[in-house]
């Protein structure tokens, strides 16, 4: 095969490792185009071009990630990654690890983790890399490299959650869910939500946005019902789809174009914690961004004429 065509066969594997690795869609596309050149300028072929490529692409977002770092620290509000709809790299023998890795919880959790920390994790615990591939990929030791996943390990395993429901599970309650929104019911709502659920958003100061996280099933449940037919009002809609592996909605405005998103985390058989991205800046990759303020704005002279 051409240069071209070995790293347009592992361009998903690439792009996974990267998004786990950053939480971010475009520097994630970013981190492969600049492997890509530097796969591209080389003068001579690795042995191995997968080993080659992964070891690039998690230097490149290592680096990345540092920078990025700062950013999030500054951040207005509270930060969630940029929503991915679908993987693109499949792995049926490691299904499950794909899935449960590139959630919205999990990739908070990698948060937690310096940047050595969480490229290995990514490389180890998620794609299986041996020890030797790692240790070339982030430059340090074989030791030193199963010494960063045993911290790792650590820090992960002390924030998940206890219970996961299965897969059909989460898509039953989820259609639940939905259907309660739409109707703006807010005991069947209620119903479906634990007792300490939150509602967390993401605006980074670009939007109108949540002041805070909102805690308890009373309060959640009467804020999205609330939330709904205010906005359902001036055409917003929502579609069900899949959010990071979990299930989730696009909600767009009357023109089709995507206001924000909601990404439902289940436990023990009721939704735990409810986030939703409106940032314009983490949207685009999805279609064409509405104006929330526009929207805001539409809203709220329609409750005055109402009043």
């Amino acid at each position: 095969m051409s240069k071209a065509e070995e790293f347009e066969e592992l361009r998903p594997l690439l792009f996974s490792i990267a998004y786990r690795i950053l939480g971010s869609v475009g520097e994630a596309e970013d981190a492969v185009q600049e492997t890509w050149l530097r796969f591209d300028g080389s003068t001579t072929r690795p042995a191995s071009t997968k080993a080659f490529l992964s070891a690039a692409v998690t230097r490149i977002s290592i680096d990345v990630l540092r920078s990025a770092r700062v950013r999030r620290e500054q951040y207005v509000g509270p930060w969630l990654p940029e929503p991915l709809l679908s993987d693109p790299y499949q792995d049926p023998a490691r299904a499950a690890e794909l899935a449960d890795s590139v959630s919205m919880a999990a990739l908070l959790l990698l948060e937690r983790l310096s940047p050595p920390e969480r490229a290995v994790f990514v490389l180890r615990e998620v794609f299986a890399f041996g020890f030797g591939e790692i240790a070339a990929a982030v430059g340090r030791s074989e030791a030193a490299c199963r010494q960063l996943l045993v911290r790792a390990r650590r820090h992960m395993e002390a924030g998940r959650p206890r219970f996961e429901a299965d897969r059909q599970e989460r898509q039953e309650l989820a259609e639940r869910f939905f259907d309660a929104l739409r109707e703006g019911d807010v005991d069947a709502l209620r119903e479906l939500l634990a007792a300490d659920a939150s509602v967390v958003g993401d605006g980074g100061g670009r939007t109108p946005q949540l002041a805070r996280a909102v805690f308890g099933a009373d309060k959640v449940a009467r804020l999205l019902a609330s939330f709904f037919l205010r906005t359902a009002g001036v055409g917003v809609t929502f579609e069900p789809h899949e959010i990071n592996g979990q299930p989730g909605a696009i909600f767009r405005d009357r023109d089709g174009r995507v206001l924000h998103i909601l990404a439902l985390d289940v436990l023990d058989g009721r939704i735990r914690t409810i986030r939703s991205v409106i940032n314009p800046d983490k949207l685009g990759h999805l279609g064409p961004v509405a104006d929330a303020w526009a929207i805001d704005r539409e809203v709220r002279r329609a409750r005055r004429r109402s009043d």
